[in-house]
């Protein structure tokens, strides 16, 4: 046999080889590109599902806090009318416990800029709520009176909207309404 007549035989193997492995790495290429579209799609999903949760978390925070907040209010409000004391407590001690639990949650769930907020937000609160049930119980410390509590009140919703515009800041809201 000589040269000529075996490379035809070699030159068609290689063809058909060629175009057998072409089919077969155009397909793996394909694969691949739909395996990276959907590892895509479902980060996207994740994070998608992760704003989600933390524009809620955001949302149940603002909601209780906004709620503690007016029941502190009405509870400065019913002091030294006997009639409305029980209803303003009962309120007051429901929407503390309430904030407390939501804060829990978002103190694992905010990004650090947004919890500082939160923190000071939370022990102001407290000290705001401190300052009021000493003046309910006829124990007042210095420095405690309704006034002193009415402006830690007006301080602390002032504080609310910076936490809020923060937490609409971080989910880009603010990017949002800057553009209207």
């Amino acid at each position: 046999m000589d040269f000529g007549e075996a490379t035809a035989p070699v030159a068609a193997v290689v063809g058909v080889v060629g175009t057998l492995l072409s089919a077969l790495l155009t397909q793996r290429a394909a694969d691949r590109s739909r395996q990276r579209e959907l590892e895509r799609a479902e980060e996207l999903r994740e994070r998608r599902g992760q704003v989600q949760e933390l524009r809620s978390c955001y949302v149940a925070l603002n909601t209780a806090g906004r709620q503690y907040l007016a029941a502190l209010t009405d509870q400065l409000h019913a002091l030294g009318r006997a009639d409305e004391l029980p209803a303003a407590r009962q309120r007051l001690t429901g929407a503390r416990d309430q904030y407390r639990d939501v804060y829990a949650e978002a103190q694992m769930r905010l990004p650090q800029r947004v919890l500082a907020y939160a923190g000071e937000v939370s022990h102001r609160l407290g000290v705001v709520y401190g300052m009021v049930r000493r003046l309910d119980d006829g124990v007042p410390r210095p420095g405690d009176s309704p006034a002193a509590a009415q402006a830690g009140v007006d301080a602390l919703w002032e504080r609310l909207r910076e936490m809020r515009r923060e937490m609409r800041a971080d989910l880009g809201a603010s990017r949002a309404d800057s553009g209207r």
